[in-house]
């Protein structure tokens, strides 16, 4: 018995059971009288609660943290996080992940952080199923500065011509990046996209096969998207998806924040980075 809260189990225990004084059970365990007789006194926090269950029905993949970021920055409380982790808990509002097998694996090297917008960009496909159960593909792109997506491209099969014609859309829109980090899957290891990086000067970096942790954060990018826009809708044809999946795009550049980002929004920062508004405290 190391806790004071289960010497005060004993404490009742023992004076209910055995008919021992209050004095007389304290002593035996070590617990000071007037501890064993505090009672807690803990405001219900109805209205807190409300806002919690409010946020967390509006994004069902939070967690605690981005929940206390919203309460405070966005609903104005003045509330600690360790306060907003116990409600988290107490009102059932824990996201229940999957456990998976841990291996020992190799010594990872860290994939170098770019220092500027546009410097390098990471580019990865998904997989998921219209409501018919048609197959439906999508090629994500980030900027790994700005964590900013630039586009999602959405079709029932995505060609290494359609991943050209992506780029070359996005080339007149904000320009090239020096490099992209891609895996080694037949649309990005194709002649076709290999001319078309020799033609725009484009590095392709290859990350080994099977070490997606080298390409870490469109693997980040695309949890975020599993989570929070394909588990969430049901997509009745490819120009349904297509709809909501933009509309998922823009939340998540606009109107989400972003952890490693300070709780900034991917648009804001990229903002702040290129100079165009001061920073401001978060």
């Amino acid at each position: 018995m190391v806790t004071v809260r289960a010497r005060r189990h004993v404490v009742a225990f023992w004076r209910s059971d055995l008919g021992l004084s209050q004095r007389r059970a304290c002593a035996l365990v070590g617990l000071h009288r007037s501890t064993s007789r505090y009672a807690r006194q803990r405001g219900e926090d109805k209205e807190l609660r409300e806002r919690l269950r409010v946020w967390a029905a509006r994004h069902p993949r939070w967690g605690y943290r981005f929940l206390h970021w919203a309460v405070t920055t966005q609903d104005g409380w003045k509330v600690n996080l360790k306060k907003i982790y116990r409600l988290y808990g107490e009102e059932g509002l824990r996201i229940r992940r999957r456990r998976r097998k841990r291996v020992a694996t190799a010594p990872r090297e860290r994939l170098a952080t770019p220092t500027r917008a546009n410097e390098r960009w990471s580019m990865d496909f998904m997989s998921d199923e219209l409501e018919d159960s048609r197959s439906l593909r999508l090629l994500n792109i980030v900027d790994d500065f700005t964590r900013e997506c630039p586009a999602i491209l959405v079709d029932r099969s995505l060609p290494a011509e359609r991943v050209t014609e992506q780029l070359e859309r996005l080339a007149e829109k904000r320009g090239l990046p020096k490099t992209i980090v891609v895996d080694n899957g037949p649309e990005f290891a194709s002649k076709e996209l290999h001319r078309w990086a020799y033609r725009r000067q484009v590095e392709l970096h290859f990350i080994e096969p099977g070490k997606p942790v080298q390409n870490a954060f469109i693997e980040s990018f695309n949890g975020t998207c599993r989570d929070d826009c394909l588990n969430a809708h049901v997509f009745t044809d490819i120009e349904d998806a297509r709809r909501k999946i933009e509309r998922w795009r823009r939340h998540y550049n606009h109107a989400r924040p972003h952890s490693s980002l300070g709780h900034q929004t991917p648009a804001d920062f990229a903002r702040r980075a290129r100079g165009l508004c001061p920073r401001t405290p978060v």
